[in-house]
């Protein structure tokens, strides 16, 4: 007998009905399982060193172990964790090495898009940079580092997303996941980074928007080496 196909699920003929998840649902499964979990670790809910476990992970969300464990496998090549069969499971901390050569990267790619779209932008790219600034400049004296760790994010990002390049865009938010953690870190040991953080992006800012491409490459560049340099004194 043959199953017939019911709102994209299979019934199975006679006797109680059985739905077998189509292949569309299994695949978002697998992303939901990625983004939570990876939600947990950019929020340190799972800091570097935590065990993780599938079964408990899958009933923590709700889910089969088959989505949690394609979401891991994910992960893992992100480099958020580590899956050994000697250790398991363990989110990962990055080595004074890996955060040095993650800011190198940053400086190549972050210079290289300044001086891209320095004296390019429309007006509607003004205006979002200038909303973002905005937020920031509101927090200013205060300790509000989550909201501070976000607007960061997205102010690089923005520079980005103008440029148009997906390549470009798809390492640059890469890189931005691994190092999240670590810049969270730094804004809550060092209270007053809200403040400076907000100057220099908005010096950065006002010479992209005036076409002064290399003072922006130079403004970005010292920008990311004060976050470097802060990141490093913790570690070393």
């Amino acid at each position: 007998m043959h199953s017939r196909e019911t709102n994209g699920a299979l019934e199975s003929p006679g006797g109680p009905s059985r739905l077998v998840v189509p292949q569309a649902g299994r695949g978002l499964l697998k992303d939901r399982a990625y983004d939570e979990i990876k939600r947990y670790i950019l929020n340190n809910d799972f800091p570097p060193g935590t065990f993780l476990a599938e079964r408990q992970l899958a009933a923590q969300l709700g889910m089969s172990k088959t989505p949690v464990k394609a979401a891991l496998e994910r992960l893992e090549l992100e480099g958020l964790i580590c899956v050994s069969p000697q250790q398991g499971i363990v989110v990962r901390d990055l080595s004074v090495q890996e955060i040095a050569d993650q800011y190198e990267i940053r400086v190549a790619l972050e210079t290289y898009v300044l001086r891209a779209v320095a004296g390019r932008l429309t007006r509607e790219q003004v205006a979002a940079l200038r909303a973002n600034l905005a937020a920031q400049r509101r927090l200013r004296g205060s300790a509000n580092v989550e909201e501070m760790t976000a607007l960061d994010a997205a102010f690089h990002r923005l520079f980005a997303e103008f440029l148009g390049n997906q390549e470009v865009l798809r390492v640059i938010g890469q890189l931005r996941d691994k190092m999240q953690r670590i810049i969270t870190k730094v804004f809550r040991l060092n209270p007053g980074r809200i403040d400076t953080s907000y100057e220099e992006h908005l010096a950065l800012a006002e010479a992209t928007i005036a076409g002064e491409g290399d003072r922006a490459a130079k403004l970005i560049e010292a920008h990311l080496a004060r976050g470097k340099q802060m990141i490093l004194s913790r570690r070393e």
